[in-house]
């Protein structure tokens, strides 16, 4: 049952206004009629429905996606798919949104104004894609295109978190079994050398030194993380402050590539199933760009839809950005001089793909022997400052 929020008028003339639930507006209005009143007007509670601030996973969308693509491919109506999702829906949560898109689909609305009610479910590029596909009669096909690029988007993001997990866990632990070396444990071994009053050796004593550094300083290391923190996210609300922290990152060695590769492919994957779905090329630019994490591409892409707005080709366009990569560039034009402007675009998100999956093997490979070969030479170090005053001590005894 959906809540409605209503206004009508009584036998005396007089307003009532309330809510009340049911399976959908006419259920309501015929209900308002029963017990003798006229409703002037009747629309759903927004903010009375737990669905409206309903969240699911990308793994949920994804599969909520796929099955919708496949019930309306079949032929069946919308009301009917979205009562059989509804039904097959496992998540409590998925189930709820499903049933509430159904009662708005039934009082009359199309599906991407149902799905504009839940901003928080369905992401504005998710809302526009259906939106075209509903416009232009071709949501079947625009939906099975969107579940393709979700589920990709799934894959790409899962592989990525495999190859970074190793080198994220090998990081937190020789950092936190150094912090411990350091804070605790060697005091308290070297201290039984201190009291032997032999002079030890130096890099026992600046091992000493930065222990007793960080044990009298941790409470201000911890305020100046704290602190970095809090101004980094600060800063990161501001859109100037974004822009130079991304255009920094877009600068660095081997991360910029791989961050450029990801955003450029998350774009042309957009485009391509915007202009598939017949969206007109400006529109679908203006989606494409919302896509994008690094603002500097993001305002690339905005001034090339300028550009092609005033008569520009496409891959002039993104051409004189001169940030895009040039596969893309010649993949366009390709496209555009063939007429297949969106099979292009596929090729061209599938080889950015590839080229990040590459960088991003080729980082992690570099960055695991990196990690072992620093925490052997802090280990190393430390072996030595609590061995040196053995080897000293020996010699004296000699």
């Amino acid at each position: 049952m959906t809540p409605f929020r209503f206004e009508a008028v009584d036998a005396q003339g007089r307003l009532r206004s309330g809510l009340l639930e049911g399976e959908n507006a006419r259920a309501v209005r015929e209900r308002l009629r029963a017990d003798g009143l006229t409703p002037t007007t009747i629309e759903m509670a927004r903010t009375a429905s737990p669905a409206a601030r309903l969240r699911i996973g990308g793994a949920a969308l994804a599969l909520v996606t796929r099955q919708l693509a496949t019930l309306v491919q079949s032929g069946m109506p919308l009301d009917h798919a979205l009562v059989a999702l509804g039904e097959q829906a496992d998540d409590r949560g998925v189930k709820k949104l499903v049933e509430a898109l159904h009662a708005h689909v039934v009082a009359g609305e199309s599906l991407p104004a149902a799905m504009s009610r839940y901003p928080h479910a369905f992401p504005r590029l998710y809302r526009g894609l259906v939106t075209a596909g509903s416009e232009t009669g071709r949501l079947p096909e625009v939906l099975a295109r969107l579940a393709d690029y979700l589920d990709a988007r799934l894959a790409l993001r899962q592989r990525f978190t495999v190859a970074l997990i190793y080198p994220a866990l090998v990081t937190i632990i020789a950092i936190g079994v150094i912090a411990v070396l350091v804070t605790y444990v060697v005091p308290q071994v070297v201290s039984v050398y201190q009291q032997s009053r032999q002079t030890l050796p130096l890099l026992t004593q600046a091992l000493i030194a930065t222990s007793g550094f960080l044990r009298a300083t941790a409470w201000l290391w911890t305020g100046v993380i704290v602190a970095a923190a809090v101004a980094l996210a600060i800063a990161m609300k501001r859109e100037r402050w974004r822009m130079r922290l991304h255009a920094w990152w877009l600068r660095m060695p081997g991360a910029g590539r791989l961050a450029s590769s990801l955003d450029t492919a998350r774009f042309a994957s957009t485009l391509a199933i915007l202009v598939a779905s017949g969206a007109p090329l400006l529109r679908a630019l203006d989606a494409a760009a919302v896509v994008m994490h690094m603002l500097p591409l993001a305002h690339a892409a905005r001034a090339a839809a300028a550009l092609v707005r005033e008569g520009v080709s496409l891959s002039r366009a993104l051409k004189e950005q001169r940030v895009f990569p040039p596969v893309l560039v010649h993949l366009i034009a390709n496209g555009e001089q063939s007429g297949a402007l969106a099979p292009m675009l596929e090729r061209a998100a599938g080889e950015l793909e590839r080229d990040a999956e590459r960088r991003l093997t080729w980082l992690a490979a570099l960055i695991q022997p990196t990690l072992i070969v620093a925490m052997g030479a802090i280990v190393l170090v430390l072996v030595l400052a609590v061995m040196l005053p053995i080897v000293t001590m020996n010699q004296l005894v000699r």
